[in-house]
C-alpha cells in the first residue's frame, strides 16, 4: 500500500514554535509548509534551519540543498523539478520550481482492497420519486435548447421567485422553486458532433435528475439542437413532468412566457405532494469539487473531504471525483487503488485524451494551477493534483465515466472534466450528484442548483473572512484543535443534514442558476 498523502500523526507532530511553524507532510519531503508568515533569521527547531527571505502562509520551505534538475517531494511524491540551485531555508515556488515528464508506476489495481461496510447504518431524510429514485431537493426546472430561448426561460423562472413574488408559491411550501438553467450554445455546431452530443447528454442528465419534479424545455425552433432530436437521443419522451415546446411555434416571447408560466402553474400540485422520508445513504451521490485552493488544500479541506468520503463509501453512497486535469501527475496513485486493471486503463486514456486536446490546441497540462492558486502556494499542476486527489479518500476506485454520462456504480468513481469548478459540476450533476462538496483556500462564492452545494474552508483567516459563504471551517486542523478524522465525520453528518433539506449558505444566497455551464467542445460555424 502508498503511505497516505497526508498523515495527520505527521502533520501534528510537526508543529514547531509559533514564532514559525511549520507542517512536514511526509518523512521524504524536501519542503515543509509554512502556517505563517515567515521572515529571514526565524528558526525552525524541528527542521534545524534558519529561515532565508520572505515566505507567505501556505507557501514551501526548502529543508535541504537541492541541485538544478533534482526532483522535489511534497506528500512523498514529485511536484517538480529544481530549475535553479535551492537552498536549505530558502522559499520552493515558481521561481526556482518547475514541472518536467517523469516515469510514473501506474501499478494497475496492486493497492485494490476491500471495503467493509460500516456497522452502524446512515440515513438521510430524502424525497423518493415514484420511480425509486432518491431526491434531496424538490424544483420545477427550466431548461433550454439554445441560447436564444434563454432570456424567456428567465423571465418564466422570474415569476415564481419568492423573493419577488411570495405570493405565487405560497400554497406550495414543498417546491423549493423553480430555477431556469441556461446555457450560450445550441447552434451553430457540426449536427452529428462530439459537442453537440455533449450537451445533449447533459441537457438529458438535467431532465431526469430526481432533484426536479418537473421539468419544461424551451428552444427557439431553427436551432441545430432541435428538442425532438434532444428527445430522441436521450430516450425521453414528453408526459405530464416534461413538457417541451419553442417561441416560434408558440407565437413569441409574450406568448412563450405565459405559456412556460401556464404549464408549471399546473406542475406545483403535484410537485408539492411529498414528503421526505428516511432512506439508506447509499442513495447519496456526491460530486468533489475544489476551486480557489491554496498550500493548505491538501493538508485540511481536502483530505477532511476524504476522510467523508470514505465513511460514505462504507455507507454504500458514490463519490464523484473529477477535473481531470487536476489529477494529471498524480492519477498513478488512482490508478493503483482501481478495482480492475481495466478501470485503472479508462483513467489512464482520459489523461491521454486531455494530452492530446491540449496539443491540439497549442495549450500545456501545466496551464493550471490558476494565478489565486499560486498565490496561496501551489507551485505546479503536480502539486495540486497530489492534493487535489487527497478528496477522494482511500477506498477503491470502482469506474471511470465521460462527461455528463449516468453514474450507476457505487463507491469512488471519477468523472472526465475540466478543472474549471461550474463546467466541471455541471457534468457531476448531469451524472445523478444530488450533492456537492466544494473545498476552497482563497474563497469561492459557488451555488448550484437543483443541487446543493457545501463549501469547506482549508483555514480559519479565509473562515473568518468569508464565513458569510462558508459551511465548514477545516482550518482547525492548522491549529491542532481538531483531527482529520474528526472533522470528517462532522462533514459526513453534515452531509446527511444538508441531504435531508439542511439548506447550504450558497443556497441561502439563491446561488445555482448562473453556474450551469455544460462543456463546450464543438467548433462554431
Amino acid at each position: 500500500m502508498q503511505d497516505k498523502l497526508v498523515d495527520p500523526t505527521v502533520a501534528l507532530a510537526s508543529v514547531s514554535d509559533r514564532t514559525a511553524r511549520v507542517i512536514r507532510l511526509n518523512r521524504s519531503d524536501d519542503v515543509v509548509v509554512s502556517l505563517d508568515q515567515l521572515v529571514s533569521g526565524m528558526v525552525i527547531p524541528s527542521e534545524e534551519l534558519t529561515v532565508s527571505g520572505l515566505i507567505p502562509p501556505g507557501h514551501k520551505v526548502a529543508t535541504r540543498d537541492i541541485s538544478t534538475g533534482e526532483a522535489v517531494r511534497r506528500y512523498g511524491q514529485i511536484i517538480g523539478f529544481a530549475s535553479q540551485p535551492i537552498h536549505r531555508g530558502q522559499h520552493v515556488h515558481t521561481h526556482n520550481l518547475a514541472i518536467a515528464d517523469f516515469a510514473r508506476d501506474y501499478a494497475y489495481a496492486q493497492d485494490a482492497h476491500e471495503t467493509i461496510a460500516s456497522k452502524t447504518p446512515a440515513t438521510f431524510d430524502g424525497i423518493v420519486r415514484s420511480d425509486g429514485r432518491v431526491a434531496t431537493r424538490n424544483y420545477i426546472g427550466i431548461l433550454t435548447s439554445v441560447n436564444c430561448s434563454a432570456t424567456v426561460a428567465r423571465a418564466i423562472a422570474d415569476y415564481f421567485r419568492r423573493d419577488i413574488h411570495p405570493e405565487v408559491l405560497a400554497a406550495f411550501p414543498n417546491v423549493d422553486g423553480v430555477v431556469a438553467l441556461t446555457h450560450g450554445v445550441g447552434c451553430a455546431v457540426d449536427a452529428e458532433g462530439e459537442g453537440l452530443a455533449l450537451l445533449q447528454r447533459t441537457l438529458g442528465g438535467y431532465a431526469v435528475h430526481p432533484n426536479f419534479a418537473g421539468v419544461v424545455v424551451i428552444g427557439l425552433g431553427c436551432e441545430t439542437n432541435q428538442i425532438s432530436k434532444l428527445l430522441e437521443t436521450q430516450g425521453l419522451k414528453e408526459h405530464d413532468r416534461l413538457r417541451t415546446f419553442t417561441i416560434q411555434e408558440t407565437g413569441g416571447t409574450t406568448k412563450t412566457i405565459a405559456k412556460g408560466i401556464e404549464l408549471i402553474t399546473g406542475m406545483l400540485p403535484t410537485a408539492n405532494d411529498v414528503h421526505r422520508q428516511l432512506v439508506p445513504a447509499s442513495h447519496l451521490v456526491v460530486g468533489l469539487q475544489c476551486g480557489g485552493s491554496d498550500g493548505f488544500s491538501g493538508i485540511t479541506a481536502n483530505p477532511v473531504l476524504g476522510a467523508a468520503v470514505d465513511l460514505l463509501v462504507k455507507a454504500g453512497g458514490t463519490a464523484i471525483l473529477s477535473e481531470t486535469p487536476e489529477i494529471y501527475g498524480a492519477e498513478h496513485l488512482l490508478t493503483r487503488r482501481a478495482r480492475t486493471p481495466e478501470i485503472g486503463r479508462k483513467l489512464v486514456d482520459r489523461i491521454h485524451w486531455w494530452e492530446a486536446y491540449c496539443d491540439r490546441h497549442g495549450a500545456q497540462m501545466n496551464n493550471n494551477p490558476s494565478a489565486g492558486n499560486k498565490a496561496g502556494g501551489l507551485t505546479t499542476v503536480l502539486e495540486k493534483s497530489l492534493g487535489g486527489i487527497a478528496k477522494g479518500g482511500s477506498t477503491n476506485l470502482t469506474e471511470v465515466y465521460e462527461y455528463a454520462q449516468p453514474v450507476r456504480e457505487h463507491g469512488l468513481v471519477f468523472m472526465d472534466t475540466p478543472g474549471y469548478d461550474p463546467i466541471s459540476a455541471t457534468g457531476q450533476v448531469a451524472g445523478g450528484a444530488n450533492l456537492i462538496c466544494f473545498t476552497t483556500g482563497r474563497g469561492s462564492a459557488y451555488g448550484c442548483a437543483p443541487t446543493p452545494s457545501v463549501k469547506l474552508a482549508t483555514n480559519t483567516a479565509l473562515w473568518k473572512r468569508q464565513s458569510d459563504d462558508m459551511d465548514l471551517n477545516c482550518g482547525e486542523i492548522l491549529e491542532g484543535s481538531k483531527t482529520i478524522e474528526a472533522l470528517g465525520a462532522e462533514l459526513f453528518q453534515l452531509m446527511l443534514e444538508t441531504a435531508s433539506g439542511k439548506r447550504s449558505r450558497s443556497e441561502q444566497h439563491g446561488y445555482g442558476q448562473n453556474e450551469f455551464v455544460p462543456w463546450q467542445l464543438s467548433a462554431i460555424t
